[in-house]
């Protein structure tokens, strides 16, 4: 019994880590990749994924790409828009920087304080002459008032891009999350709910702006003699793929393993005062793909973890607008909300094969601290 709980107190439990399947199943894959040497270039398995993705995601259009952050960059170059993009600060790197590549300017609109999305209500004193589309963040599984931002689009002619990559597979009101706004950007990095190893994907019903996309993807390539873009190579390879495949026969299951775990930390942790969990909606079917809390004293709580093992994550911390690349061109107290909550929020560790009991010594910690 000793020795056991020495092995709890010394096993690392990160933040998350890669579900995969089981290996029989992808080697079947690669067994057949590899007697058709076809590794890339939009194969056979590439193309199943696509329409295996379509049919799950109500019948979107998917382009697949190398990974989500060139999904991002090549979805918003299909637009051959200029000017600027409301976005928000309260994101990883990948959403700025994908405006910021594509010679765009970012014009950061605050969050709401109980699911961390882009507020609604403070987006159009921020739009101008320039404004040409809003790129919202759905948060941690918590889909943003997709209602409000399409109301406040059409009332201004702009496009809506929504950054998915936390919102695999989910649904509100009944409804695909990749089906909201004119496109959807998705990551299947090897962290997420769904992975493809690398990965990512844009879902979108206009089906001659995915002509676009199949040619940006393919260095703007259309056939072998017409090059109409000045493209990139955003292909996704064949091997990658397949986990993507062997990965979809397990979702439901990897969803119900990660739905478990919260509702256990929601079941040891909801009754701690001066710590908030995230609030789940009644409209929406959610991935778990994390578990936020937002603490007063996040640094000492990171750190206690830490001691024990436990490797939460600061996330999102810093905001985008305050990154050191940026310094001069954003001020982030123009977004109070997002900075304050950088600033206390901790995700701790969720993924399929966390044990429940690892879960409860992370409670127990975490009740010790408090």
């Amino acid at each position: 019994m000793y020795l056991l709980r020495r092995y709890m107190e010394e096993k690392k439990i990160f933040v998350t880590k890669a579900t995969l399947p089981p290996k029989e199943e992808f080697i079947q894959y690669v067994d057949k990749i590899w007697d058709s040497a076809w590794l890339t270039n939009m194969g056979d398995v590439h193309n199943r994924l696509e329409k295996r993705l379509s049919e799950f995601m109500d019948g979107v259009e998917v382009v697949l790409t190398v990974n989500g952050h060139l999904a991002l960059e090549l979805a918003l170059q299909s637009l051959k828009i200029d000017g600027e993009v409301i976005t928000t600060p309260f994101t990883f790197a990948s959403t700025t920087h994908a405006i910021v590549r594509n010679g765009l300017k970012p014009v950061f609109c605050d969050i709401k304080e109980d699911d961390f999305t882009m507020d609604p209500e403070k987006i159009e004193k921020l739009i101008t002459k320039d404004t040409k589309a809003i790129l919202p963040v759905h948060v941690y599984g918590n889909i943003c008032d997709v209602e409000a931002i399409e109301k406040i689009a059409k009332k201004h002619n702009l496009y809506v891009l929504y950054d998915a990559a936390h919102t695999f597979g989910e649904r509100y009101k009944g409804k695909s999350v990749a089906d909201f706004g004119d496109m959807s950007i998705f990551s299947f990095h090897a962290t997420k709910v769904f992975n493809t190893i690398e990965g990512g994907a844009v879902t979108l019903r206009d089906k001659e702006r995915r002509k676009a996309l199949d040619f940006l993807k393919n260095f703007g390539i259309a056939d072998k003699e017409n090059v109409p873009y000045v493209g990139s190579n955003a292909k996704m390879n064949e091997f990658a793929a397949a986990m993507g495949l062997c990965n979809m026969n397990h979702l439901s299951e990897y969803i119900a393993k990660r739905k478990k775990i919260c509702e256990r930390y929601i079941e040891r942790l909801s009754d701690i005062k001066g710590l908030r969990l995230n609030k789940y909606g009644s409209d929406t079917e959610y991935n778990y793909a994390y578990f936020p809390i937002v603490v007063e004293d996040r640094d000492k709580l990171y750190d206690a973890l830490a001691k024990e093992n436990i490797f939460a994550r600061k996330y999102f911390y810093p905001c985008t607008n305050a990154y050191e690349c940026y310094r001069g061109r954003f001020d982030e107290k123009l977004t109070p909300v997002a900075l304050d909550i950088s600033k206390k929020v901790l995700t701790l560790p969720i993924y399929p094969d966390l044990e429940l009991d690892s879960v409860d010594r992370i409670c127990d910690i975490i009740r010790r601290s408090l």
